[in-house]
């Protein structure tokens, strides 16, 4: 994660999570690769599809690049907060414990289920031995994606795994393209240049709360907002920061440049009354 964007790209394949794949009604998803939680190696971590035609991005999988994603846990209950634990391991298979501060944290944890549903940004803790905990409260059923954004020796790595919500999951359509999205008495209007495939695309969101504009933004990991943005379909995974400094305004622009064509979810983030708004846009981008 720097000023600028990093893109993972996901292939899209059959996730089987044992003893409630039947029970799980959101069951296509990503191939896990790599080792689990006990050191065995599974794969080489790479995906066959990449955002380019040189070298694969960071983010394919649940290891990548000698680190692999292990968690406790692979299936979680819907309405039910529990702790989600979790370790990075290295390529001897010992849980890596040096990780960079990137964005005021040494660890970001994205949540979201496969219908792009249900974002959540947590923060995990780490342990003496390596283990990472945070509570984690996922809402309805289905397949989630779970990704661990972290920097390591000056290296920024995205890994991704599946979590397993036991029960009747239904589907929800993306929403369409829209240039306003609400969050309880907060409103955000989302301005920027045109949306197109291999171009870099300004986006400005302005924000306001009962119809008046907001000038007192509060800084959120050290800068004036957050965005995530994930591909529908594959969840392709970019995380951006803001063009701006930490400072006054209603407004929060980023710098976006779009891998491929495709419907992507956005998910901005804003600090205000020391509160936390996230709201989301659907944003198409044409080839």
């Amino acid at each position: 994660m720097t000023g600028a964007m990093r893109i993972a790209g996901f292939a899209v394949g059959v996730v089987a999570v044992a003893g409630v794949a039947a029970a799980v009604g959101l069951a296509v998803g990503p191939l896990d690769r790599g080792h689990d939680d006990s050191g065995g190696h599974g794969g080489d971590g790479h995906s066959t599809t990449a955002m380019d035609d040189h070298a694969a991005p960071p983010g394919l999988a649940v290891a990548q690049d000698g680190l692999t994603l292990a968690p406790r846990v692979r299936t979680a209950a819907a309405g039910t907060t529990a702790e989600y634990a979790f370790r990075i391991l290295g390529e001897d298979g010992r849980p890596v414990r040096d990780f960079d501060v990137e964005h005021d944290r040494e660890m970001h944890l994205i949540v979201v289920r496969r219908d792009l549903t249900g974002f959540q940004h947590l923060h995990p803790r780490m342990d003496p031995d390596g283990t990472w905990r945070t509570p984690l409260r996922p809402e309805a059923a289905g397949t989630h994606r779970v990704f661990a954004d972290f920097s390591h020796e000056g290296d920024a790595t995205t890994l991704g795994v599946d979590l397993g919500v036991p029960g009747t999951a239904g589907h929800d359509p993306l929403p369409a393209p829209a240039a306003t999205s609400t969050a309880g008495a907060y409103t955000v209007r989302m301005q920027g240049s045109a949306v197109q495939r291999g171009t870099e695309s300004d986006l400005g969101f302005e924000v306001s709360r009962d119809g008046a504009r907001i000038g007192d933004l509060q800084p959120y990991l050290g800068a004036r907002g957050h965005l995530v943005a994930l591909r529908e379909g594959d969840l392709a995974f970019l995380h951006v920061h803001p063009l701006d400094d930490a400072t006054a305004g209603p407004s929060v622009r980023f710098r976006v440049e779009w891998p491929s064509p495709g419907r992507y979810r956005l998910f901005l983030q804003v600090r205000h009354d020391g509160r936390i708004v996230t709201t989301p846009f659907t944003v198409e981008v044409r080839s």
